[in-house]
């Protein structure tokens, strides 16, 4: 067996669906860790719950759908999907378990402590708050909820994905109506045997029109008292149901396959395509059923059945059903002593508000940092785009946007204004499609070019061009980015951005856009690789040049910030420039299939993870090239996705002084001794051993650090200022 093989042997990697189970227990070790403010810790907690619905309405519906194909084909760690789905049960229902026992057993003995008692079950309710609470129920909820139950005439209700439901055996009152009898020996769906006769199946959904969290006038002072809107349902569940005895009642919750499958090809209006497949996704095959721990078992298998759901697909739990919305119970007021201070992100030095920003970026390109910086810079320079006499035209690739986005106010504004404005908006930007489909079609009424992207390719690339008219010529301005151009995302996401009007970065910048809108590819690039036909070379080849370095005996160096690490190529060639004595340091967020620490191929790498206040979500890649180094910014993760079959962009940072800036950023997180996580050989992950070492954390230094950069720009603008007022005549 050749080294080459040897680099990509299975047993060298680990599955990509594991490794984020991994990740999710990163994000959980938040909500666990007592050092993090408490409400914080809930929105961790919110957080591992919401990415876990993601995660089996895409992942585990893909390898359900394998299993179902008879596809057995093995990933790159050789586990065939049915294997695969076997380990994510067992690694799921032990995070679930994680998730419960954090929130019973850590987070609501807090609460109460702090001044807020969470009524877990109705019946735990004094009789004046059952009183006060059988009133809200009658005046608020019962107006809103459809009782449905099922006999031979009302056949199984569809259920929606996500939606939060309480199903009920019944039984009819002896001499009720009820309706629809069964014959003698005949039995419908929806239905069980009891000593009593057959007992009757009944749902109603908990409509999430209402807040879920109810407030209850308070017992005692200084503590607040509050019931979830299910709770309170189950309580009153009889007033739906007049005719029937209610048997029992549990809360229940199914996750359908939302993965959307689309055929471009066959698609004759994709916008119209991914419209009717939107709607599809809340009927999809059920792949996971959440009950109450303790459900009767008739009322289980009713449901059970009737939804065809696999008994390792049940999740029976303590607690409140869907965590997520412990976001909400963060936003209640009167707890802001128990949550992180908010940061306000700091203007950016080289940019004065009010003032040119094309004129700024001609002094030099300029560097962003999200959100320790503000994203007011980017909008502003689409807005004065929009209103520039002498802009002629602007082109845009949207993947994300926010709910109310400037920059689509701006776009539209500058169509409005007669400049040429092309926009690529990703139709396929997961669970963003119908908000993308909102604001194409917005764009387009405004007089906007709006173009879908190539077909089987998803546009992920973050880029801006605007094309200025000015005395010596056409000029072109270009924005590039590691996140989205969404302005309320850019509070929450680290993320970098460059500003520039250097002419081979406009010029690759126009080729892009052309090859978007025109499909024409261009024969060279000046600075920019492009995917899915150039970025993957690119990185191999720039791998591959540290590992000759490394064998030469000169200096090499990979410093490498991603969200997700699961590419068999490019891992093959770091375990060859390792293994030739390369010094690796991987920042890795989420999913990372390579193994660390293997004798004489990994163990020149290492991984980390930060999981912090922020999402971390900048791309940054740096070789020491021989003392020559470079550095590189974009938009794409080390996965076959985003070198494949997307249009990513991998941009250089050239100028000394950024340069210095972003690697400033890099060594930042790997001296982080708070909140990055170090994967150790065996494939577990492990918060930094403090023990010795001064407590840094990268997040809260580079707020630190922005507030510092803004404050000495004050001063140094109010210095150069003040004086103009004492001139004489002024």
């Amino acid at each position: 067996m050749g080294d080459k093989q040897n680099f990509t042997d299975p047993s060298l990697f680990t599955n990509r669906e594991l490794s984020w189970t991994l990740f999710n227990e990163r994000v959980l070790s938040e909500a666990r860790d007592k050092t993090i403010p408490l409400f914080e810790r809930l929105k961790f907690l919110s957080i591992t719950a919401s990415n876990l619905d993601e995660f089996f309405m895409v992942r585990v519906a893909s390898l359900k759908d394998m299993v179902s194909a008879n596809y057995k084909k093995p990933d790159i760690a050789g586990m065939t999907p049915k294997e695969q789905l076997e380990e994510l049960n067992l690694a799921t229902h032990k995070i679930v378990a994680q998730q419960y026992s954090t929130y019973k057993r850590s987070l609501l003995p807090q609460l109460l402590a702090n001044g807020l008692r969470v009524i877990e079950r109705h019946e735990d309710l004094t009789e004046e708050e059952g009183i006060y609470v059988d009133r809200y129920f009658e005046e608020n909820v019962y107006p809103v909820l459809t009782p449905m139950a099922v006999d031979s005439s009302r056949p199984f209700p569809l259920i929606r994905n996500k939606s939060l439901n309480i199903g009920a055996l019944v039984c009819k009152k002896s001499g009720g109506k009820g309706s629809g009898r069964v014959n003698d020996g005949e039995k419908t769906a929806g239905m069980a045997e009891s000593e009593g006769g057959s007992l009757e199946f009944a749902t109603v959904q908990v409509p999430s029109v209402l807040a879920r969290i109810v407030p209850v006038p308070a017992r005692e002072e200084g503590v607040r008292s509050v019931i979830l809107l299910e709770e309170i349902i189950e309580r009153n569940i009889s007033k739906l149901f007049l005719n029937y005895d209610i048997v029992c009642a549990y809360p229940f919750r199914i996750m359908r396959n939302a993965d959307l499958t689309i055929d471009e090809d066959e698609a004759e209006d994709l916008l119209k395509e991914i419209e009717k497949q939107i709607k599809k996704r809340q009927w999809g095959q059920a792949i996971r059923l959440e009950v109450e721990a303790g459900i009767d078992k008739r009322l289980l298998k009713i449901i059970q059945d009737e939804l065809d759901i696999e008994t390792p697909d049940i999740y029976k739990i303590d607690g409140p059903l869907d965590l997520t919305f412990l976001m909400k119970m963060y936003g209640l007021d009167g707890f802001s002593h128990l949550k992180n201070e908010p940061y306000t992100p700091q203007p950016v030095p080289e940019i004065a508000p009010e003032e040119d920003i094309f004129e700024q970026i001609r002094k030099g390109d300029i560097l962003l940092h999200h959100p320790y910086q503000t994203f007011t810079p980017v909008v502003d320079f689409i807005r004065q785009a929009a209103k520039d006499e002498n802009v002629l035209a602007i082109k845009q690739t949207l993947y994300r946007v926010s709910g109310n986005s400037p920059i689509i106010a701006a776009l539209a504004q500058a169509a409005e204004n007669g400049k040429q404005v092309s926009v690529l908006v990703e139709l396929k930007a997961r669970f963003d499609e119908e908000n993308n489909i909102v604001w194409a079609r917005k764009l387009e009424k405004a007089g906007c070019h709006v173009i879908y992207g190539l077909v089987g390719l998803k546009t992920h690339s973050k880029i801006t061009l605007v094309v200025r008219r000015e005395e010596d010529g056409i000029r072109r301005y270009v924005h590039l980015g590691t996140g989205n151009y969404n302005d309320a995302t850019a509070k929450l996401y680290t993320d970098l951005g460059l500003l520039t009007c250097k002419e081979a970065i406009g010029e690759d910048a126009t080729a892009v856009f052309n090859m978007l809108s025109g499909y024409s590819e261009p024969l060279s690039w000046n600075k920019l690789a492009v995917a899915p036909l150039w970025l993957k070379d690119r990185f191999l080849y720039l791998i591959r040049r540290e590992a000759e370095h490394a064998k030469e005996g000169r200096p090499a160096h990979i410093i490498a910030k991603m969200n997700s690490l699961c590419d068999r190529d490019i891992m093959a060639a770091l375990y060859e420039a390792s293994a030739a004595g390369v010094k690796i340091e991987l920042i890795v967020r989420g999913i990372c299939c390579l193994r660390v620490g293997i004798p004489g191929i990994s163990e020149n790498i290492s991984v980390r993870s930060i999981v912090g206040n922020f999402l971390e979500h900048g791309r940054i890649f740096y070789f020491e090239n021989d003392g020559n180094s470079e550095v590189f910014m974009g938009s794409a993760d080390w996965m076959p996705r985003n070198l494949e079959r997307r249009v990513e962009i991998l941009f250089p940072v050239e100028d000394p002084v950024l340069k210095e800036k972003v690697m400033h950023v890099l060594e930042g997180q790997l001296k982080d001794t708070v909140k990055a996580h170090i994967l150790m050989p065996s494939g577990e992950y492990e918060k930094v051993d403090k023990r010795g070492k001064v407590l840094y954390n990268s997040q809260e230094s580079f707020c630190r650090e922005a507030m510092e950069a803004a404050r000495q720009n004050r001063e140094e603008h109010s210095r150069v200022f003040i004086p103009e007022t004492h001139v004489e005549g002024k």
